[in-house]
């Protein structure tokens, strides 16, 4: 625990390589196109909770101005900052997503690419929402993006452990994931990315499997009400086959 901030540690396994694991830009500008269309007011401030390498915050402040990004890494933040001097207005922010507290109110709070599952207890998770509510405005909405629990178990066939790659388009790249499901809906994760030049990174992940009414229990306990489940950002309808879920949220 440092300044208030417990860090567990994400950033330091992934510095310098987060990025690749979301190679496809098709799937950052549809996420940055679906919270532009969400966003109530863009006017009225932007902030996203676990802001990462700014992959997202950092295109979409292109659209709806000043955004604040909020995380626990020291090394995402760092990454962020040098993609800032290219492009973007971006405010990096270290800070614990269920503690952060802020004077500022805003039009949108995002939380995607399942920071929340990073908690792993139902109290954690709650905590971070209840944060999340508290920043919003009135008329303001939260956004939550984060895996999709069901077809996570049919990936592993009723066995506790499964192996899945992934192909990059170049030649001899991909990852690979050794993929563990856990007691108390936890599932561990170590993924091996293979690069061109023939090295190959390694990072694991312990994330909390929700569903679409795990996240609106916790948002009713925040005093928000549930706006719409989606499977995809264009708006698609939940379905329990889609691999993440958007959940949203309205502050009265």
């Amino acid at each position: 625990m440092t300044n208030g901030v417990e860090d567990i540690g994400y950033g330091r396994q992934f510095e310098g390589w987060y990025d690749r694991l979301i190679p496809d830009d098709r799937i950052t500008e549809d996420a940055v196109k679906g919270l532009l269309a969400l966003h109530p007011a863009p006017e009225a401030g932007t902030i996203e909770l676990g802001v990462g390498t700014g992959r997202i915050a950092i295109p979409l402040s292109e659209s709806v101005g000043h955004v604040t990004g909020v995380d626990s890494s020291p090394e995402m933040l760092d990454a962020m900052r040098v993609k800032l001097k290219d492009r973007g207005d971006v405010t990096p922010v270290h800070g614990d997503i269920r503690t952060y507290t802020s004077d500022s109110r805003y039009g949108l709070v995002y939380c995607v690419c399942a920071t929340l599952s990073l908690l792993h207890t139902r109290e954690d998770q709650q905590q971070a929402v209840q944060r999340a509510a508290d920043l919003l405005a009135p008329g303001g909405r939260l956004v939550i993006e984060t895996h999709n629990k069901p077809p996570i178990l049919e990936l592993h066939e009723g066995q506790k452990r499964t192996t899945y790659f992934v192909p990059y388009p170049e030649p001899g790249t991909g990852v690979q994931t050794h993929s563990t499901l856990l007691d108390g809906d936890l599932w561990h994760t170590s993924h091996i990315l293979y690069q061109a030049d023939g090295t190959t990174r390694v990072g694991s992940e312990l994330t909390r499997l929700t569903t679409p009414e795990d996240i609106d229990d916790y948002a009713r306990a925040a005093g928000l009400e549930p706006d719409a489940h989606l499977s995809r950002w264009d708006g698609t309808p939940y379905n329990e086959q889609s691999p993440m879920f958007v959940c949203c949220y309205v502050k009265a």
